[in-house]
């Protein structure tokens, strides 16, 4: 079976554990998809009585990939147990019995409120951020911010702690929602989905303070914000298409999309329950993708004000 597995083109075997424990383990790394459990006494039953089971449990953090996942071994299981055995006797008979990790009602909500959080937070913080400094900008305020005592920094923050605020309301009304009405509970800590949203915030901030200084119109801040942000946050987070599927350039090219990175951590926090030890990494680079557009927007300032 483990090699039917391996043969396909839809699966590629990560690796083989012997307990339960590791299982556990590469599933809340986000390694694995699913997972296939033989049972100690598989051969025997198998041998001596024809019938045997397995289990397949699937991270149904996204239903969809998890429903398609367990029917294509399913259909794997059932060509083979449609063969003779070795000896010539009669077709085994193997029930896989199914699991769902995560989500065992396969919900919609654990992995639509991620994405709506991802995009909602897009569109205020960059679009909004963008479009209120070009207007500024078009007014002539924005010369005589630059010109006064105010350092660049200074004037970048006072623009955007507004919409921070605004921005961390609208968090807390998605949570509120996903709870009470969608019946989605937080899993995992909500000070670290807090404070990982800030940063997510802060990045969206930064490249809406970015759009807005390489744009000279309000028009064309927001034709950038929408097609050059929210439509390949729509398009390549993962929300509506896997990633996984994609081409490889494509692929690459997600890895510079920041809701990419803010919709795997809000599902390892919401649905999964981990904490920062699981996160780190995409951690790290949201915190990249902001310190890096940040500089660059500051220059820019400086070279304007120059």
């Amino acid at each position: 079976i483990t090699s039917m597995i391996a043969a396909s083109q839809y699966f590629e075997i990560e690796k083989t554990v012997m307990n339960t424990a590791q299982m556990q383990y590469a599933f809340r790394q986000g390694k694995i998809k699913i997972a296939v459990i033989f049972p100690t006494n598989f051969n025997n039953d198998l041998l001596h009585g024809n019938h045997a089971r397995i289990q397949l449990i699937a991270d149904a953090s996204d239903p969809n990939i998890a429903t398609t996942l367990t029917n294509y071994i399913g259909s794997i299981v059932q060509e083979y147990s449609e063969g003779p055995d070795p000896a010539g006797q009669a077709p085994y008979r193997i029930e896989p019995e199914v699991r769902m990790l995560y989500n065992p009602q396969l919900k919609g909500a654990p992995n639509f409120v991620p994405g709506v959080m991802a995009l909602v937070l897009m569109l205020v913080c960059v679009m909004m951020t963008a479009v209120s400094i070009v207007k500024e900008k078009e007014t002539g305020t924005m010369e005589i911010l630059l010109v006064s005592p105010f350092r660049p920094l200074l004037v970048i923050v006072s623009k955007a702690v507004p919409y921070l605020i605004l921005s961390l309301i609208n968090v807390t009304t998605i949570l509120l929602l996903s709870v009470f009405v969608l019946d989605l509970p937080v899993e995992g800590s909500v000070l670290l989905l807090f404070a990982e949203s800030i940063l997510f915030i802060i990045t969206c901030l930064t490249v809406g303070i970015f759009i807005s200084v390489k744009t000279s119109s309000q028009q064309v801040a927001m034709l950038i914000s929408l097609m050059g942000m929210l439509l390949p946050t729509i398009l390549f987070s993962g929300f509506m298409f896997p990633i996984e599927n994609m081409p490889l350039p494509l692929q690459w090219f997600s890895n510079i999309i920041p809701a990419k990175w803010y919709y795997i951590i809000v599902k390892a926090i919401m649905i999964k329950g981990l904490g920062f030890g699981a996160i780190w990494k995409e951690t790290l680079i949201l915190f990249f993708i902001t310190a890096i557009l940040l500089i660059i927007s500051l220059k820019s300032f400086k070279i304007r004000l120059a």
